[in-house]
Protein backbone atom coordinates (compact mmCIF):
# COMPACT_ATOMS: atom_id res chain seq x y z
CA UNK A 1 0.00 0.00 0.00
CA UNK A 2 1.42 3.33 -1.03
CA UNK A 3 0.41 6.19 1.30
CA UNK A 4 2.10 9.97 1.90
CA UNK A 5 1.67 11.62 4.93
CA UNK A 6 1.90 15.72 4.89
CA UNK A 7 4.70 15.52 7.55
CA UNK A 8 5.99 13.63 5.04
CA UNK A 9 5.70 15.45 2.12
CA UNK A 10 6.88 18.57 3.99
CA UNK A 11 10.07 17.42 5.67
CA UNK A 12 10.92 15.41 1.57
CA UNK A 13 10.39 19.29 -0.17
CA UNK A 14 12.73 20.65 3.04
CA UNK A 15 15.01 17.33 1.89
CA UNK A 16 15.16 18.33 -2.07
CA UNK A 17 16.09 21.95 -1.44
CA UNK A 18 19.02 21.17 0.37
CA UNK A 19 20.11 18.59 -1.64
CA UNK A 20 19.04 21.06 -4.54
CA UNK A 21 21.84 23.23 -2.82
CA UNK A 22 24.70 20.85 -3.26
CA UNK A 23 24.52 20.83 -6.79
CA UNK A 24 27.69 23.61 -7.40
CA UNK A 25 29.84 20.95 -5.17
CA UNK A 26 29.13 17.76 -6.77
CA UNK A 27 31.73 16.17 -9.39
CA UNK A 28 30.28 15.35 -12.38
CA UNK A 29 29.31 12.11 -13.89
CA UNK A 30 31.53 9.29 -14.69
CA UNK A 31 30.98 5.87 -16.70
CA UNK A 32 32.95 3.02 -15.59
CA UNK A 33 33.53 -0.32 -17.18
CA UNK A 34 32.54 -2.99 -14.95
CA UNK A 35 32.37 -6.79 -14.27
CA UNK A 36 29.21 -7.22 -16.41
CA UNK A 37 29.01 -4.36 -18.61
CA UNK A 38 31.30 -1.56 -20.50
CA UNK A 39 31.08 1.68 -20.50
CA UNK A 40 29.00 2.52 -23.14
CA UNK A 41 27.28 -0.72 -23.52
CA UNK A 42 23.97 0.65 -21.92
CA UNK A 43 23.12 4.14 -24.00
CA UNK A 44 23.23 7.20 -21.78
CA UNK A 45 19.59 8.47 -21.63
CA UNK A 46 18.36 11.61 -22.89
CA UNK A 47 18.46 13.86 -19.19
CA UNK A 48 21.36 12.23 -17.95
CA UNK A 49 22.65 15.58 -17.66
CA UNK A 50 20.10 17.04 -15.73
CA UNK A 51 20.10 18.48 -12.18
CA UNK A 52 17.58 16.96 -10.39
CA UNK A 53 16.39 16.31 -6.67
CA UNK A 54 18.27 12.79 -5.83
CA UNK A 55 21.23 11.24 -7.01
CA UNK A 56 21.84 7.47 -6.67
CA UNK A 57 25.54 7.07 -5.69
CA UNK A 58 27.03 3.79 -5.26
CA UNK A 59 30.69 3.61 -3.72
CA UNK A 60 34.04 2.56 -4.65
CA UNK A 61 35.77 -0.07 -2.46
CA UNK A 62 38.49 -2.52 -2.62
CA UNK A 63 38.16 -6.53 -2.61
CA UNK A 64 38.61 -8.03 0.17
CA UNK A 65 39.52 -11.80 1.41
CA UNK A 66 36.62 -13.51 -0.51
CA UNK A 67 36.42 -11.04 -3.54
CA UNK A 68 36.12 -13.60 -6.29
CA UNK A 69 37.58 -11.73 -8.69
CA UNK A 70 40.76 -11.67 -6.97
CA UNK A 71 40.88 -14.71 -6.44
CA UNK A 72 40.43 -15.61 -10.06
CA UNK A 73 42.64 -12.92 -10.88
CA UNK A 74 40.11 -12.19 -13.86
CA UNK A 75 40.23 -8.26 -12.17
CA UNK A 76 43.95 -6.88 -10.80
CA UNK A 77 44.08 -3.19 -11.26
CA UNK A 78 43.04 -0.23 -9.55
CA UNK A 79 39.81 -0.53 -8.00
CA UNK A 80 38.93 3.29 -8.74
CA UNK A 81 39.16 2.46 -12.88
CA UNK A 82 36.24 0.37 -12.37
CA UNK A 83 36.52 -3.14 -13.43
CA UNK A 84 36.51 -4.48 -10.11
CA UNK A 85 34.01 -5.78 -7.43
CA UNK A 86 31.79 -2.48 -6.46
CA UNK A 87 30.93 -2.47 -10.21
CA UNK A 88 28.69 -5.75 -10.01
CA UNK A 89 25.66 -5.12 -11.98
CA UNK A 90 26.25 -1.76 -12.77
CA UNK A 91 25.38 0.30 -14.57
CA UNK A 92 22.22 -1.70 -15.59
CA UNK A 93 20.71 -1.92 -12.16
CA UNK A 94 20.92 1.29 -10.77
CA UNK A 95 19.96 2.61 -14.28
CA UNK A 96 16.36 0.28 -13.68
CA UNK A 97 15.60 1.20 -10.47
CA UNK A 98 16.22 4.99 -10.90
CA UNK A 99 13.53 5.09 -13.53
CA UNK A 100 11.29 2.81 -11.01
CA UNK A 101 12.35 5.77 -8.22
CA UNK A 102 11.13 8.11 -11.41
CA UNK A 103 7.96 6.68 -12.14
CA UNK A 104 6.49 5.24 -8.11
CA UNK A 105 7.67 8.52 -6.28
CA UNK A 106 7.27 12.16 -6.33
CA UNK A 107 10.92 12.50 -6.30
CA UNK A 108 12.90 13.91 -9.31
CA UNK A 109 15.95 11.84 -9.51
CA UNK A 110 18.70 11.85 -12.05
CA UNK A 111 18.08 8.75 -14.74
CA UNK A 112 22.34 7.87 -13.88
CA UNK A 113 23.98 6.36 -10.99
CA UNK A 114 27.03 8.44 -9.49
CA UNK A 115 30.25 6.32 -8.74
CA UNK A 116 31.83 7.97 -5.09
CA UNK A 117 35.26 7.30 -3.67
CA UNK A 118 34.53 8.46 0.06
CA UNK A 119 38.51 8.94 0.09
CA UNK A 120 38.07 11.78 -2.62
CA UNK A 121 38.65 15.58 -1.13
CA UNK A 122 34.81 15.96 0.53
CA UNK A 123 33.05 14.52 -2.42
CA UNK A 124 31.45 11.72 -0.40
CA UNK A 125 29.82 14.73 1.77
CA UNK A 126 27.41 15.98 -1.50
CA UNK A 127 25.54 12.48 -1.55
CA UNK A 128 23.29 11.80 0.95
CA UNK A 129 22.65 8.16 -0.03
CA UNK A 130 25.33 5.79 -0.74
CA UNK A 131 24.88 2.28 -2.13
CA UNK A 132 27.44 -0.77 -1.85
CA UNK A 133 26.90 -4.27 -3.40
CA UNK A 134 28.29 -7.68 -2.85
CA UNK A 135 29.55 -5.93 0.91
CA UNK A 136 30.57 -9.24 2.67
CA UNK A 137 33.31 -9.47 -0.28
CA UNK A 138 34.96 -5.77 0.43
CA UNK A 139 37.95 -4.67 1.66
CA UNK A 140 36.71 -1.43 3.39
CA UNK A 141 39.76 -0.23 4.97
CA UNK A 142 40.31 1.59 8.54
CA UNK A 143 40.85 4.88 6.90
CA UNK A 144 37.78 4.18 4.52
CA UNK A 145 35.88 3.16 8.01
CA UNK A 146 36.75 6.46 9.57
CA UNK A 147 35.49 8.38 6.95
CA UNK A 148 32.49 6.80 6.42
CA UNK A 149 31.78 7.69 9.90
CA UNK A 150 31.85 11.17 9.60
CA UNK A 151 30.03 11.24 6.41
CA UNK A 152 27.14 8.95 8.61
CA UNK A 153 27.35 11.40 11.50
CA UNK A 154 27.20 14.35 9.11
CA UNK A 155 23.65 13.13 7.85
CA UNK A 156 24.81 10.73 5.21
CA UNK A 157 22.87 7.43 5.03
CA UNK A 158 24.43 3.76 4.08
CA UNK A 159 23.16 0.42 2.45
CA UNK A 160 25.34 -2.33 2.08
CA UNK A 161 23.77 -5.62 -0.25
CA UNK A 162 24.63 -9.12 -1.73
CA UNK A 163 25.95 -10.34 1.31
CA UNK A 164 25.53 -13.96 1.76
CA UNK A 165 25.91 -16.56 4.05
CA UNK A 166 28.49 -16.51 7.14
CA UNK A 167 31.46 -16.19 6.01
CA UNK A 168 30.40 -12.90 3.85
CA UNK A 169 28.53 -11.73 7.14
CA UNK A 170 32.17 -12.13 9.19
CA UNK A 171 33.51 -9.32 6.53
CA UNK A 172 30.43 -7.26 6.43
CA UNK A 173 30.37 -6.88 10.27
CA UNK A 174 33.47 -6.97 10.82
CA UNK A 175 34.77 -4.20 8.83
CA UNK A 176 31.77 -2.02 9.43
CA UNK A 177 33.08 -1.78 12.58
CA UNK A 178 35.79 0.20 11.63
CA UNK A 179 32.81 2.90 11.33
CA UNK A 180 31.25 2.24 14.28
CA UNK A 181 32.93 -0.17 16.72
CA UNK A 182 30.66 1.10 19.59
CA UNK A 183 27.66 0.49 18.47
CA UNK A 184 25.94 -3.32 17.62
CA UNK A 185 24.16 -4.43 14.23
CA UNK A 186 20.90 -5.39 15.12
CA UNK A 187 17.69 -6.46 13.00
CA UNK A 188 14.76 -3.70 11.64
CA UNK A 189 11.54 -4.58 13.53
CA UNK A 190 8.83 -4.81 11.20
CA UNK A 191 6.98 -1.33 12.61
CA UNK A 192 10.55 0.69 12.00
CA UNK A 193 9.00 3.21 9.36
CA UNK A 194 11.76 2.29 6.76
CA UNK A 195 9.41 -0.63 5.99
CA UNK A 196 6.40 2.05 6.01
CA UNK A 197 7.18 5.31 4.47
CA UNK A 198 5.53 4.39 1.12
CA UNK A 199 5.06 0.46 1.00
CA UNK A 200 3.84 -1.71 3.90
CA UNK A 201 6.24 -4.04 3.58
CA UNK A 202 5.32 -6.92 5.82
CA UNK A 203 5.60 -9.58 3.61
CA UNK A 204 9.35 -9.68 2.81
CA UNK A 205 10.76 -12.39 1.22
CA UNK A 206 14.13 -13.64 0.24
CA UNK A 207 15.19 -11.66 -2.79
CA UNK A 208 17.48 -14.75 -5.13
CA UNK A 209 20.00 -13.33 -7.52
CA UNK A 210 19.30 -14.50 -11.20
CA UNK A 211 22.52 -16.93 -11.03
CA UNK A 212 21.31 -18.87 -8.22
CA UNK A 213 17.51 -19.10 -9.03
CA UNK A 214 17.80 -23.54 -9.24
CA UNK A 215 19.36 -23.10 -5.67
CA UNK A 216 16.66 -20.43 -4.15
CA UNK A 217 19.90 -18.93 -2.26
CA UNK A 218 24.12 -18.08 -2.21
CA UNK A 219 26.46 -19.59 -0.17
CA UNK A 220 23.89 -21.49 1.94
CA UNK A 221 22.20 -17.91 3.24
CA UNK A 222 18.56 -19.07 3.07
CA UNK A 223 17.23 -16.69 5.84
CA UNK A 224 17.34 -12.79 4.60
CA UNK A 225 17.85 -10.71 7.28
CA UNK A 226 17.42 -6.51 7.23
CA UNK A 227 19.81 -5.46 9.11
CA UNK A 228 20.70 -1.86 10.83
CA UNK A 229 22.82 0.41 13.06
CA UNK A 230 20.92 3.11 14.71
CA UNK A 231 22.22 6.44 16.21
CA UNK A 232 21.67 8.46 19.10
CA UNK A 233 18.04 9.96 17.80
CA UNK A 234 17.28 6.05 16.75
CA UNK A 235 17.77 7.26 13.12
CA UNK A 236 18.99 4.18 11.00
CA UNK A 237 22.54 5.63 9.17
CA UNK A 238 23.58 1.95 7.90
CA UNK A 239 21.45 -0.54 6.97
CA UNK A 240 22.56 -3.91 5.27
CA UNK A 241 20.03 -6.54 3.03
CA UNK A 242 21.47 -9.82 4.21
CA UNK A 243 21.23 -13.38 2.15
CA UNK A 244 19.69 -11.00 -0.60
CA UNK A 245 20.74 -9.68 -4.46
CA UNK A 246 18.29 -6.41 -4.19
CA UNK A 247 20.54 -5.40 -6.75
CA UNK A 248 20.03 -8.39 -9.14
CA UNK A 249 16.01 -7.52 -8.51
CA UNK A 250 16.62 -4.13 -9.91
CA UNK A 251 19.12 -5.29 -12.78
CA UNK A 252 17.31 -7.92 -14.21
CA UNK A 253 13.53 -6.28 -14.06
CA UNK A 254 12.97 -6.37 -17.68
CA UNK A 255 14.08 -10.18 -18.10
CA UNK A 256 11.03 -12.32 -18.16
CA UNK A 257 13.01 -15.46 -16.83
CA UNK A 258 13.52 -13.44 -13.59
CA UNK A 259 10.87 -13.58 -11.30
CA UNK A 260 9.03 -10.52 -11.29
CA UNK A 261 8.03 -11.04 -7.29
CA UNK A 262 11.59 -10.55 -6.92
CA UNK A 263 11.80 -7.39 -8.63
CA UNK A 264 8.67 -6.03 -7.22
CA UNK A 265 10.26 -6.50 -3.61
CA UNK A 266 13.27 -5.23 -4.16
CA UNK A 267 11.97 -1.90 -6.18
CA UNK A 268 9.38 -1.31 -3.13
CA UNK A 269 11.87 -1.83 -0.38
CA UNK A 270 14.56 0.57 -2.35
CA UNK A 271 12.11 2.89 -2.65
CA UNK A 272 11.24 3.02 1.06
CA UNK A 273 14.72 3.71 2.39
CA UNK A 274 15.71 6.40 -0.10
CA UNK A 275 11.96 7.95 1.18
CA UNK A 276 13.31 7.21 4.98
CA UNK A 277 17.02 8.40 4.37
CA UNK A 278 15.59 11.56 2.97
CA UNK A 279 12.99 12.12 5.52
CA UNK A 280 14.54 10.64 9.29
Amino acid sequence: MMHWSRRAVFVVCLAVALFGSLYAFQKPFKEFSGTEYYAGDIPLPADWKDKTEFAFARMMFPGGPLDGYQRTGRFTGDYHYGLSLWTQDYPRADRHFLEAVRRLTRINARSVEQAVDIEDGDDVFNWPFLYAVQAGEWGLTEKQGQRLREYLDRGGFFIGDDIHGPAEWGEWERRIKYAYPDRQMVDIPNEDAIFHTVYDLNDRQIIVGRDHLREGSKNGGTVPRWVAIYDDKNRIVVAGWFNQDTGDSWEWADDPYYPEKYSAQGIRQGVNYIIYAMTH
